[in-house]
């Protein structure tokens, strides 16, 4: 009954278009422009995880189903939900310590020091990248699973990936509020249609639909315990692609209104013997930390599902040209209606395509937050800054958009090449924050919390870094040894802009950076201010050491500026508590002497050209 689709879908999409967020021009006046909602911050900050319901499931199987082990996927599976509760929990924890948000970068210069910091400001540019171009190459293969294309030429998935970055890149910059509206809208049609979809798998099970025909032959490597362990792992770490969720609203919080849900505001009035949730679940911490939450169980219970029914079907990847969830989608949705099951089909197809295109909005909005703050350390030009009156930081999201269709390019529109580079990009941070965390709570903390907590970051600090050494051991065949080494150039190349001319920031360039060019005001920007002070005391030390280090060959050169001494951080607190009228860098720049008056007295200063007149 193809009428009854139509209505349905047509149902499903003003329901969803309702629900979605929109942004009112008074409360740009209120919070700040492109300051977002719990909703709003769920569908920008969220939409990655979400849609790698779309890609993780089929890499997963992709790595056991050609050597006869599928049924190792719920192994795998089980890996991935301990993972997720894991690290979900780390970063909640992270928000209640920096409420201020800045995700592994300020944790690790606070705990681990500046050197630790620049490798992670270096390597989430990466990430931000690559979940761009995995998202997008992962909606050019749900795009040809519609017309069973899957194995047409490469530079269709190019060009197809290549549109897809130019359409999210169009709307990132029009602002944050338009964006949140049309990715909520596009969330809740997923939602829905996924919940259709399982009704019609499960009436295709009982209806004893039969499976899809295997057309590949069973690899055989040996049936070892060892080989079958490797494949395990193999699995487990392309089911794990997605987690960069959790950095991204570790990292993007600085871009939520202060201000409590309306769940939370419900519950103070109705239930205030919960009042211990309801503190934890308030103002923009408490909306990161609910964004967070849906990480916990999300990964695992959609992996599951899409793992139960591919296996019973044989709808792997590339099985009658189309993904997994292409298969599953089909049988699923013609189970209650041939005919009107097809329009389905195609529109659950089509939204994937705009939903892993949207997925490339949450790394444009960490990439803003990560490229100012890279600016002000001394890590990028300061010409990366430029902030539009919708709040967006157009620059850095139009040279990620180049960047992602030139690497879509040398990868070939293959989103398997692109993943090992993503997956590392994920769990070093993820590393770097459970370290940091580890040191706070053993500098911050006593008694049993001081026990529980150092157990807690000590258990996701290896876990994360077996899965890091996973992510490059499992896929060493299929590029992981070029991440190592684009990881040590991308590392030196911001070592050496740090060090250079262009690196060089004094109190007015980072004032100026921060709080004129970036327009952040707060306590995060005292925390940036802080951080940018202490890089530069780093970058002291490293031009120092070189000029000892050429000093022992008698090469000498004169200290310039750019290695004069450094106005001194002084404590991460201090900075953190300065809450008047006058910033934490201004404050210091008044205390300093006032230079000496050059010959023929101080410059003029201008004035407006009516009081010049008077």
């Amino acid at each position: 009954m193809p009428i009854f689709s139509i209505l349905l879908l047509a149902v499903i999409i003003y329901l969803s278009w309702r629900a979605a967020p929109r942004e009112r021009q008074e409360d740009a006046h209120v919070h700040g422009a492109g300051q977002v909602g719990l909703l709003a911050a769920l569908a920008l900050f969220g939409v990655d995880y979400f849609t790698s319901y779309y890609y993780a499931t089929g890499e997963m199987l992709h790595a056991l189903h050609p050597y006869g082990l599928d049924h190792l996927a719920y192994y795998a599976i089980l890996i991935i939900a301990l993972a997720n509760i894991t690290f979900g929990f780390l970063y909640m924890y992270f928000l209640g310590v920096f409420k201020e948000g800045g995700g592994s970068f300020a944790a690790a210069i606070r705990y681990l020091g500046p050197a630790i910091g620049l490798i992670v400001a270096v390597v989430l540019l990466q990430d931000y990248v690559f979940t761009i171009v995995v998202s997008t190459l992962s909606g050019a293969d749900q795009l040809l699973s519609l017309g069973q294309a899957g194995g047409i030429a490469w530079y269709w998935h190019f060009l197809i990936g290549a549109a897809m970055v130019i359409a999210t890149w169009y709307i990132t910059i029009r602002g944050r509020g338009e964006s949140a509206q049309v990715v909520f809208t596009g969330l809740g049609i997923f939602v829905l249609l996924t919940l259709t979809m399982a009704v019609g798998l499960f009436i295709a099970k009982a209806t004893n639909v039969a499976p899809l025909p295997r057309t590949e032959e069973i690899i055989t490597t040996g049936s070892s315990l060892w080989s079958a362990l490797f494949h395990l792992v193999a699995a487990s770490m392309k089911g794990l692609v997605a987690l960069t969720g959790l950095e991204a609203m570790a990292d993007g919080v600085q871009f939520v209104i202060n201000e409590d849900p309306g769940f939370v505001k419900w519950g103070k009035k109705r239930l205030s013997k919960l009042s211990w949730l309801w503190r934890y679940y308030s103002g923009k911490t408490g909306i990161g930390r609910v964004v967070q939450t849906s990480f916990l169980f999300y990964g695992a219970i959609t992996t599951l599902f899409l793992t139960y029914f591919a296996i019973h079907f044989q709808a792997y990847d590339g099985v009658q040209g189309r993904s997994l969830v292409g298969n599953l989608a089909f049988i699923g949705f013609t189970a209650i209606s041939e005919q009107g099951g097809v329009i389905l089909f195609w529109a659950y197809q089509i939204l994937a395509v705009g939903l892993l295109t949207a997925a490339s909005m949450t790394a444009f909005q960490d990439l803003q937050a990560i490229t100012w703050r890279n600016v002000a350390i001394g890590e990028i030009p300061e010409i990366v800054v430029y902030r539009n009156p919708k709040g967006t930081f157009t620059r850095p999201v139009t040279a990620a958009a180049l960047a992602a269709i030139i690497i879509q390019f040398l990868v070939r529109g293959n989103t398997s090449t692109a993943i090992p580079f993503y997956g590392v990009g994920v769990f070093l941070p993820i590393t770097i924050m459970g370290l940091a965390m580890r040191k706070h709570v053993k500098d911050h903390l006593t008694g049993r919390a001081r026990t529980w907590g150092l157990i807690g970051t000590s258990f996701s600090t290896m876990f994360s870094a077996l899965i890091l050494v996973g992510q490059i051991v499992t896929k060493w065949n299929e590029g992981g040894w070029v991440v190592l080494l684009t990881m040590a150039v991308l590392i030196l190349i911001s070592m050496i802009i740090l060090v250079s001319p262009a690196g060089y920031r004094d109190p007015e360039d980072i004032h100026r950076i921060i709080r004129e060019k970036s327009r952040v005001e707060g306590a995060m920007g005292n925390m940036v201010e802080w951080q940018s002070l202490k890089m530069q005391e780093y970058r002291y030390r490293v031009l120092t050491a070189v000029a000892d280090f050429m000093a022992i060959f008698g090469i000498m050169k004169p200290l310039s500026v750019e290695t004069s001494i450094p106005a001194p951080a002084g404590e991460y607190e201090d900075a953190m508590k300065q809450t008047g009228r006058k910033t934490y860098l201004q404050q210091y720049l008044e205390s300093q002497p006032k230079s000496a008056p050059r010959v023929g007295g101080a410059p003029k200063e201008t004035v407006p050209e009516d009081e010049e007149k008077k």
